[in-house]
This record gives C-alpha cells, structure tokens and sequence, in this order.
C-alpha cells in the first residue's frame, strides 16, 4: 500500500495546520470510531513537507532516511516523486529486505549482523542493490571472515568520514560516528578498498549532526540559541573545506558514485556544498516536534498520534492510557512526546510521560470525560512508527488509507 504525495490538484486549504481547532478536530473526527492508540498521518501535511523539502534542497537528489520514516508505504511515495532518489537504512538486514522492491539502498551504518552479510554475500540481486558502511578496514575483515572474495559477491562499499566539531574550548561537538577526520586517512581506506578484492568502493558520508540534528532557534532561550547558531557557522566554514578536500583526495583513487552529506535541518546548507552529490533526509517528512525549533523551515505536524481518557483521578485532573513514547538522545523535556490538542493540556511535574498512563492538568484537563481522545507529537519522526502497527492516512475529516509500520508488517531491526 503506498499514496499519492504530488502537490499538484485544486487545495481548498493548503495549510490547515495553522488552525488547530480545525485541524485536530478533523483528524479526531476521521478515526473517531478506531480505538487508542491511533496513529495518524495527515495527507495535506506530508505533501507540503514533501516538497518543501525538495525546495529547500535546490536541486540535490534527496536520498530517504529510512530511520526516520519506517512505514514502506511512505518510502515508496518519496521515491516516486522526483527530486527523491535512494534509501538510506539503518541496518543490513532492514536494507536486504528494502532491497527487494528498492534498487538503490545504502546501509548508514556499519554493521556486524554475520547473517545479514551471509545473506548479501550470496544473493547476486541484492549485492547489486545495497552499499555497505565502512570505516576502518576491521569492517571488510569481517566480510571476509564470514565469506571471502572468491566464495561471494562483490560488495558495494561507502566511507564514512567524521563530520563533528572540534575546537578549544568547545571540544568534541557532534555525534561520535567514524574514526576518520582527515583526507589522509580517509584516502588511505579508500586505497586499501581498492586493491582489496571482492569489494568496490562507490560513495563517502559525511553526516553534520551538530548542524542537521541540533535546532539553532530554541523557545525560551535565546543567548544560546545565538551561541549555538555561531558554533554552526564555524563548524560548517570548517567542515565544508575538510569535506571537499576529502572528496578531491578519494576521486583521485577511484570514481564514485555518489558523496552522501546533510539531514532535514541542513538542507539549504549541504546543498550549497559543490562536493556533496546527494542529502539524506526524512524527519522533516513526519515533522516530529524537534523540528519546531529552527529557523530556516517549519514542518507541519504531519504525524501523531491519539491516546484515550481512562479516568479522573480528581475533577480537575485528566489520565489518558499510555503517552511514554521518549524519544533517543540525552534525557530531557525535549524527548517527550508534545500534547498538542486540546490546547492547554501539561503533564504534571512528578509523573511526566509513564508507559501505561499519563495524568494531564490545564484549563481544559477538567473538560475531558472518559474516552475523550488527547493528541500527541512525538519528539522525533521514525521512532513512532515502532509503536504502532499502522498509520491512518487522513485527509480533512476522513480516513483515506491504512499503512502499515515495519511493526505492522512484522519487521524490527534495532
């Protein structure tokens, strides 16, 4: 099952987000009679995000961070749109699986999933299909040791070079990724790729976490909003000509294919970068409300997800069933999912988001009787869809189709 996300076609309201009560209260209307929790995926939202992305790439094929999405229905309407080109897994095993309808995936990640390389090393369809992640020679060691050169197909392979931050004062800013940092030790993997038989080496990867993952326009804070703004200036200034030169080092070892670069918060940036080919982006697609906090774009909150009142600890309190859905990344406020509808609504100090049940205050907290619906943002994008075996596509008040989660469709991979 897969939709439409063209843009094209007569809108009576292109941005119905902007009105909340309208907007919550048609997708609550929709899916009235499906029980909680129920995920949804607004049609309008997903189009908009889908081509402001591609807006805001100017030109560069985005390839689909499948983390972020996991819902094969939506990776398939990305694809077809023009202006989206490619997969980018998370795991080998979720990349062979992607691999049998997908003729273009590259791994994200190195991996050590012995079956998984088992399974690509003899499968002539899939080694032409799928790019395995690498950075330091130990990664084709262990290809080798589960199948060596002559006993396998060739293998695709893409390094990956360190795209964090480091400075005095500052010290390591960014996620900690790969090993290598400089065109030296970059250019002398891509050498060892080279004369090592059974493998080709066909892209580099570079991810700006620190630019891409890290909002630069925070509510409430702006002295460091500003301060994290001017790191990212001098983090871009210096990775974009380390980057480069890394780029020009490997070209003259070997062609690539393609050099992978960017996320949905650098879109604009990455793009304007000469030596990147491609940006790996998704989040932006579902608009987890992470993304609320930057200043170049606003998604619209194309994902949620409905839980139900399930009793009145005290008349002017509310308790909805479930709402622990904490997203990665260091613990904090920022993890939780975001209440969003009815307006007015926190959980409270000392219980926050539990797993089987969340008490709700506010205003409108009093209002709510049981079986009344509460709407949620998760914090990131992909991360919801392992909660739920499916989305309810809704357009206006109704529901248009039903699509499945890997979940749904019986697959987790981390």
């Amino acid at each position: 099952m897969t939709i439409d996300l063209n843009a094209g076609g007569r809108v009576s309201d292109p941005t119905p987000w902007l009105d909340p009560r309208r907007y919550w209260g048609g997708i609550s209307r929709a899916v009235a009679d499906v029980d909680s929790p129920v995920a949804v995926l607004h049609l309008g939202a997903l189009r908009s995000n889908t081509h402001d992305m591609l807006r805001r790439a100017a030109g560069k094929p985005i390839r689909v961070a499948s983390k972020s999405i996991r819902v094969r229905g939506v990776i398939d309407a990305l694809l077809r749109q023009p202006g989206y080109a490619g997969v980018l897994a998370y795991t080998l095993a979720e990349a062979l699986w992607l691999a049998e309808s997908i003729d273009d995936v590259v791994v994200g990640y190195p991996t050590a999933e012995r079956g998984a390389i088992a399974r690509l090393a003899v499968d002539e369809h899939a080694a032409r299909r799928v790019t395995f992640m690498i950075d330091s020679l130990d990664h084709l060691d262990l290809v080798d040791a589960v199948a060596g050169p002559g006993q396998r197909e060739e293998i695709r392979v893409c390094i990956e070079l360190d795209a964090s931050f480091r400075a005095p004062g500052l010290g390591h800013v960014g996620v900690r990724r790969s090993p290598l940092r400089t065109p030296d030790e970059v250019r002398a993997l891509a050498e060892a790729v080279v004369a090592r038989p059974g493998f080709r080496l066909v892209g580099i990867m570079a991810y700006e976490a620190q630019i891409a993952g890290q909002g630069d326009d925070l509510a409430g804070r702006p002295a460091w909003s500003a301060t994290l703004r001017a790191i990212q200036r001098r983090s871009w200034a210096e990775l974009r000509e380390r980057r480069a030169a890394v780029v020009e080092e490997v070209r003259s070892v070997c062609d690539l294919e393609f050099v992978n670069g960017g996320g949905t918060g650098s879109l604009e940036l990455t793009a304007s970068d000469e030596s990147v080919t491609e940006i790996a982006a998704g989040s932006g697609v579902f608009g987890g409300h992470l993304f609320d906090h930057y200043r170049a774009f606003t998604p619209a909150p194309a994902a949620a997800f409905g839980l139900s009142v399930v009793r009145k600890p005290s008349p002017e309190l509310a308790t909805i069933l479930g709402g622990g859905w904490v997203a990665s990344g260091p613990p904090g406020a920022d993890r939780l999912p975001m209440i969003v509808w009815p307006e007015g609504l926190e959980m409270l100090p000392r219980e926050m988001a539990g797993e089987v049940q969340t008490p709700v205050a506010g205003e409108e907290a009093a209002a709510l009787r049981l079986g009344d619906r509460v709407w949620l943002r998760h914090t990131k994008s992909g991360e919801l869809s392992e909660r739920v075996g499916s989305f309810r596509v809704v357009d206006g008040d109704r529901v248009v189709d039903e699509l499945p989660t890997y979940r749904g469709e019986g697959q987790g991979f981390v």
